[in-house]
Formats: C-alpha cells, sequence, structure tokens
C-alpha cells in the first residue's frame, strides 16, 4: 500500500514540474528580456559553484597594499607558499646578557714614555689622510701613533678635501680640535701648524708609508726619510752659488760631492738635536768637504745645511691603513685613546646629533639604527649583481668603467666570497629573522640608495616605523651640514652610536669603526651579515617555510652580533675588534656563576700588561697586508681604490698608488 502510495507522489511531483517548465517556457517566449536574464542568472550559478575560492593575501602584504606601498611578490606570498614573514619578531630583549662584564680599558701602562721625555722637538710629521669620515679617522688614529714610534711632533692633520667626497673641511670643522691636542698631551706633542724658521713656513718632504708598516718598517723606511737632508734641496746650492762664484775647474761636480759626502754629513749632523751640536758637528764636516769649495761657499752650504737639519719635515700622504694591524699593547692602548676618547665631534654636530637621537627615544624606548650602503658608485664598484636585468647591469657596467684596474665582474663569485652588500629587502628580512618585528623604529642611515623608494619599499613594509635625520630634524636645522658630507656623516655616526641595535649591510669603514666603538663601550649589539652564508639562503627562501628559515638566519649569524669574545684577540682590523682595549670584570662574573674567560681578555689592575707582546711584536714583522674578518669575508667597502688617474708617485715600498675613489 505505502509503495504505491510513494509511486502516484512521485509520478505527481513530475506532473508538476513539466507544467512549471512548459508554462515557464511559454511565459519567457513572450518576454526575450526576462528570457536571457534567467539564463545569466543560471550560468553565473553554475560559475560560482565549479569554480575554486580566492586565494587568501598575507595579512602583512595586504595591509601594505591598502597603505599604497609597492611590494615585492617574492617577499610577501600568498598562503598556498610556504614562505610567510610574520609581523611579529618575538625578540624581547635589546642586550647582551654578558655585556655587563666587560669594559673599555686603555690607560697607559707605567712602562709607557711619555711625550715630554720621548719627543723630539725638531722632527715633524705631517699626516694627509684620504676617503670618506670613518676612513680618515682610521688614519688620524693611526698618524698619532706613527708619530710616537717616529718621536716626532705631530701636526694636526689634513682631511682629504678632494676626493669623491668633495668636502671642504678642515680637522677643526668636525673634530674639537683643542681637545684632541690637550687630552693626548701626554702622549704625543701635537700642533696646529708648522713652526716658522727664518719667517718662512717650513716645506715638508712629502712620501708614502707603506701598507700595514709595522714600527720596524717606520724605523727602517720612514726614520731615515725624516731625517736625512734631500739631495733635491741641497741642490738648489749649486744653481745659486753658480751665478755668483765660478766653480774652480769644468770638471767640479757638485751634485757627485754632494752624494759623496752624504756618509760624512749622516755621522756628523743628523744625530745632532740642538743647535750648538750643530755647529760643532758643522765645523768638524767642513774640514771635510771637497777643498774646491770656496769660502762664501761653504758658509752658504753650511747654513742652509743647519737649517734644513734643524726643522726636519715629513707628510705621509694617502694616510690611510698604513700602521700594521697589530702592534703592542701600550699602542694599541694608544689607538684607542685617540679614537675613542680624543677624536671628539664639535659641539654644533653634537648638538644636533644628541637631538636626532632624543626624537628616536620619544617615538620608542628602544630603535635599530641600520647603516645602509646600496649607492650606484657601491655597487658597481662590488661587481655584483640585484637582480635589476639589463637595466641593472648596463647602468652599472657603465659607471664600473671609471676603475680602469678593476678586473671583469663576476657577480656569482663575488656573491660567493660574501663581498656583496645585502639588498634593502635582504637586510629587512634578516632583522625580522632575528626577532625585530614590524612595530620596531628603525634609523636609516644612507647616502642616495639605487633604485630609490622602489628599493627601500620592501624594506619600508617590514619596518614601517622608517626614520632617517631627513624626516628627523627640520631643512634648518640641517643646512649649516647639507653641503658637507663629512658632517652628515657624523650625526649619522652619532645616532648609529647611540642606538640599542645597530646594523649594517655591508661591512666597510663606518661598519667597521662602530662595531669596534661599541664594543669599547659596553658590547651594545652590533649586527654584521655574515654574507658569505646567508646569500644561499636568501636565494633559495621560496622553498623553505618561515620557520626554517629564520632558524638557519640565527644559526648563521652566532659570531656576527657583537656579543663579548666573538673574534678572538687579533682576528680582523684592530678598529673593528680592540681586543686590546677590552677588560673583563671577573670577580662579578663569577659572583653569578659564570667562569671568566680564560686567558683571552685583560683585567682591571693586571700588572701583566706584556703578556702578548712578545707574540705581537713577533708576528708585526710578517703581519697580513690584507687582513680579513673573523670569517674570511673581504671588505665590501673601497678601502684602496684606483679609479684610473694618473699614478702619483712610488711610496716607500715602491707601490704604484693612485687617488682612491670612496670608501665608507
Amino acid at each position: 500500500m505505502k509503495k504505491k502510495k510513494r509511486e502516484t507522489k512521485r509520478r505527481n511531483n513530475a506532473a508538476a514540474v513539466l507544467r512549471w517548465i512548459f508554462f515557464t517556457r511559454h511565459y519567457l517566449l513572450q518576454f526575450p528580456l526576462l528570457s536571457a536574464i534567467f539564463a545569466f542568472l543560471l550560468f553565473f550559478a553554475a560559475f560560482c559553484v565549479i569554480s575554486p575560492l580566492p586565494p587568501i593575501i598575507n595579512q602583512h602584504r595586504s595591509s601594505q597594499l591598502k597603505n599604497g606601498a609597492k611590494v615585492d611578490e617574492s617577499t610577501f606570498s600568498r598562503e598556498t607558499s610556504p614562505f610567510r614573514v610574520p609581523r611579529s619578531g618575538g625578540r624581547r630583549s635589546w642586550n647582551s646578557m654578558q655585556s655587563r662584564f666587560y669594559y673599555g680599558c686603555s690607560n697607559a701602562s707605567d712602562s709607557f714614555q711619555t711625550a715630554d721625555l720621548k719627543t723630539n722637538r725638531n722632527r715633524y710629521l705631517l699626516i694627509a689622510t684620504s676617503g670618506g669620515l670613518n676612513q680618515q679617522r682610521t688614519g688620524i688614529t693611526d698618524g698619532v701613533v706613527a708619530a710616537y714610534i717616529l718621536n716626532a711632533t705631530l701636526v694636526v692633520p689634513k682631511l682629504d678635501q678632494k676626493s669623491f667626497w668633495n668636502d671642504s673641511s678642515d680637522f677643526a670643522e668636525i673634530f674639537d680640535v683643542d681637545w684632541f691636542i690637550s687630552s693626548l698631551s701626554k702622549d704625543v706633542t701635537i700642533i696646529k701648524q708648522l713652526p716658522a724658521k727664518g719667517g718662512k713656513i717650513l716645506t715638508p718632504y712629502r712620501t708614502r708609508a707603506p701598507r700595514k708598516c709595522t714600527p720596524i718598517c717606520y724605523l727602517t723606511k720612514v726614520l731615515p726619510v725624516l731625517n736625512k737632508k734631500h739631495v733635491s734641496f741641497l741642490l738648489k746650492v749649486k744653481a745659486i752659488s753658480e751665478s755668483n762664484y765660478p766653480w774652480p775647474n769644468s770638471n767640479f761636480n757638485v751634485e757627485s760631492d754632494i752624494h759623496r759626502s752624504r756618509d760624512i754629513r749622516t755621522q756628523y749632523l743628523c744625530s745632532c738635536e740642538t743647535e750648538s751640536q750643530l755647529g760643532k758637528a758643522g765645523t768638524e764636516y767642513l774640514k771635510l768637504l771637497d777643498v774646491h769649495f770656496r769660502f762664501k761657499i761653504l758658509k752658504y752650504f753650511v747654513d742652509f745645511l743647519l737649517c734644513s737639519i734643524s726643522f726636519r719635515v715629513v707628510q705621509l700622504g694617502k694616510f690611510d691603513y698604513r700602521l700594521s694591524n697589530r702592534l703592542s699593547p701600550d699602542l694599541q692602548k694608544l689607538r684607542c685613546r685617540v679614537n675613542y676618547h680624543a677624536l671628539k665631534f664639535t659641539d654644533s654636530i653634537l648638538e644636533i646629533g644628541k637631538k636626532l637621537v632624543q626624537r628616536m627615544r620619544m617615538k620608542s624606548e628602544h630603535f635599530i639604527a641600520l647603516h645602509l650602503r646600496f649607492e650606484p658608485d657601491m655597487l658597481a664598484f662590488s661587481g655584483c649583481y640585484f637582480g635589476g636585468g639589463v637595466k641593472e647591469r648596463m647602468e652599472l657596467g657603465k659607471i664600473r668603467r671609471r676603475w680602469k684596474s678593476l678586473h671583469a665582474s663576476n657577480p656569482d663569485k663575488e656573491r660567493r666570497q660574501g663581498k656583496c652588500p645585502l639588498t634593502p629587502e635582504e637586510v629587512g628580512l634578516m632583522l625580522r629573522a632575528l626577532g625585530f618585528g614590524s612595530d620596531v623604529h628603525l634609523y636609516v642611515a644612507s647616502g642616495e640608495v639605487y633604485g630609490g623608494e622602489a628599493t627601500l619599499a620592501p624594506l619600508k613594509a617590514l619596518f614601517p616605523n622608517f626614520h632617517s635625520k631627513e624626516t628627523l630634524a627640520s631643512e634648518r636645522e640641517l643646512a649649516p651640514f647639507l653641503s658637507y658630507s663629512s658632517r652628515m656623516a657624523a650625526l649619522d655616526f652619532i645616532v648609529c652610536d647611540e642606538s640599542d641595535v645597530f646594523s649594517t649591510n655591508n661591512n666597510g669603514n663606518m661598519a667597521k669603526i662602530i662595531a669596534g666603538r661599541r664594543r669599547y663601550f659596553g658590547h651594545k649589539p652590533t649586527i654584521r651579515p655574515n654574507a658569505k652564508k646567508l646569500y644561499k639562503l636568501f636565494t633559495s627562501r621560496h622553498n623553505k617555510t618561515w620557520e626554517e628559515f629564520m632558524s638557519r638566519i640565527r644559526t648563521h649569524q652566532i659570531g656576527f652580533m657583537g656579543e663579548p669574545n666573538e673574534l678572538k684577540p687579533g682576528r680582523g682590523e684592530f678598529h673593528e675588534n680592540p681586543s686590546s682595549c677590552l677588560c673583563e670584570d671577573s670577580v662579578a662574573k663569577a659572583a653569578t656563576g659564570l667562569n671568566p674567560t680564560p686567558q683571552t681578555l685583560p683585567h682591571e689592575g693586571d700588572k701583566n700588561v706584556k703578556e702578548n707582546t712578545k707574540r705581537n711584536e713577533a708576528s708585526e714583522v710578517n703581519d697580513d697586508h690584507s687582513i680579513e674578518n673573523e670569517h674570511g669575508q673581504g671588505a665590501t667597502d673601497m678601502d684602496y681604490v684606483d679609479n684610473g688617474n694618473a699614478v702619483q708617485g712610488k711610496s716607500l715600498d715602491g707601490e704604484m698608488l693612485s687617488e682612491e675613489f670612496f670608501s665608507d
């Protein structure tokens, strides 16, 4: 019975459907417009059923797109990709757990001779620095040590005003010159300018010291130049004398006689320190001169000789990295006293620099300072490729041709060796992987960025709280500095030094100088990219999850975070790793249950300040002239750049040097 009822109901339903279709079709045929609309609605419903859901966009990417920022597709991927960059970083600590156990110590030992006992008052040394602000800073620091080695009075160094940086500032316009002189008065005698002799300023003899010159090198190659009277000067006597006093015969050769008597002059005159000593020695010397000299010629010659010997002046040009990386502890500590205490910026620079720091602190309790070197010239010199296609290769290739001495570029090799600077996007990903979230405030010290805003967009997307001196200071405040690249760099230097975390995308001079300074003043976190290991990780990141990428970044950056004892003593440039000037508070460290570091750093009050002297002095002779950092990465800046200009001359070790382009 029930079965019959179900069949009857089914037949009735089917008949109802047929009647609905018939009448609907009949009705729609009478109204073509309604028929078309009905068909479209049926098609749209079918499409919605069979098509997949739209992809879910990464929340961070979505927010940036709403703000109108240009975002690299490779960084902020869809949910279907395993590589998704989170907004948060998860970092809770902004300092090193062990930094409180270490401090800078650069006081001279009891055996260190003071300037009043050591300086030869008749011996003057000038140095002419080279490069940008931070490269010049290394030259100034090493110049003071060179003057100490040579027992010479140092004239306030000349800054580079003619190179790529084109900054006309002199020493006193960037550094507090009076503080510089007074703070080092016990170590080296420093004067503002050469004294006058006979109403005229003395003219220095110009030369160059070899690169990485050791103290022995200075004593054997520079000191003789500082002591001797140069034949080119003495030959002027011949021209003056010949015009007034004819020579006894045509066979007389004053030039050969001067050369012949060099040993006698050295024996009798070069060791003299006072006028009275020179007078007695001069009398003995006259007895040995060639008999063909007439009395007036002899008198003129001796007067000239006394003048040239009494004030011996040498100027060492292109003075950057002209001093060995390895010196005795006392000389290394002198380096630290110069770099970290004597070199103080002028009040006008310090005032604006401190304002920039205060304004960053008003925005956030903690902030990161990033030194971003991504200028076209720097990228062209590096020989690296940054993904810009044919346009990039043509533009950077044209710039690279300025340096005629550069080898053909090999981007893959340069990247494998860790010599390529990180892109803004890569350094942003590194910081996020190290735990810094999008809420962190970022101060960026940079010049002209290749690619402009399009290149900076991924970094700004990762860190939207993006600041620079131009955004923090008014045009009026920056006006006195805008025309001077070194003064602008000094403002960035102050903010980077005072930041809670300092990071860089390269291993150039500023990165090294600030890294060493932050070690000396408390081991504040300083992040240097381990580019040799990171490059593979960046190129293959889309095949990894974010968690895997983050883990690998943190592993590769061990030893590159500014922690105490990251670098072994003596490794890397001394300006980056001033190990001789770092002391450990072993008592405080032991009180926390941690073991003191064995035989790496000195301790406060340590009497054995010469513990490594013999080893250091022995290593000076074989000092590597191209020391790389702890992990074998070469410098990515342009420390020793030949721009293809005419060669200026030979240095004391015979190397041919040309004008250097830039380095900071």
